[in-house]
C-alpha cells in the first residue's frame, strides 16, 4: 500500500524573507527559499519552498510577472500575513510541512 504524503500545518512563520539573489529568499535563519509565482487566473499568488538553494539558483515564474517585480522583502505582519517592501499585504493562504520540504502560499490582499 502507497504512503500518504505527510502534509503538517505550520504556524510558526518566518518573521521575514528578503531577497538574496534570482527567485531566491532568505529568512531570519540564513534558510533560503525558492519562490514560484503562480498565475490563478485572478488573485496573485506566491509560492514559497524552503530547501538549499543557492544564490542565483533559477526558479520557475509561471506568469508575467519576473523576479525584478517581487518585492525584496516580506514582513511578518500580525501573525497571519506578511506586509511587502512596497507596503502591499499578502495573506497565508497556507503554510505546511510537505514530504520533509517546507511550503507556504501568500496571496496578495485585494485592498493592496
Amino acid at each position: 500500500m502507497a504512503e500518504l504524503p505527510l502534509n503538517v500545518p505550520l504556524t510558526s512563520h518566518p518573521i521575514y524573507l528578503r531577497i538574496r539573489g534570482p527567485s531566491v529568499y532568505e529568512d531570519e535563519n540564513q534558510r533560503t527559499w525558492l519562490h514560484v509565482v503562480m498565475d490563478t487566473g485572478g488573485d496573485l499568488q506566491v509560492q514559497l519552498r524552503q530547501g538549499d538553494y543557492p544564490i542565483g539558483h533559477n526558479g520557475i515564474t509561471t506568469s508575467l510577472l519576473t523576479s525584478s517585480t517581487m518585492p525584496s522583502m516580506w514582513t511578518l505582519h500580525l501573525g497571519s500575513q506578511y506586509v511587502d517592501s512596497m507596503g502591499r499585504f499578502w495573506r497565508i493562504v497556507h503554510h505546511v510541512m510537505e514530504d520533509d520540504m517546507e511550503k507556504m502560499i501568500l496571496e496578495l490582499m485585494d485592498d493592496s
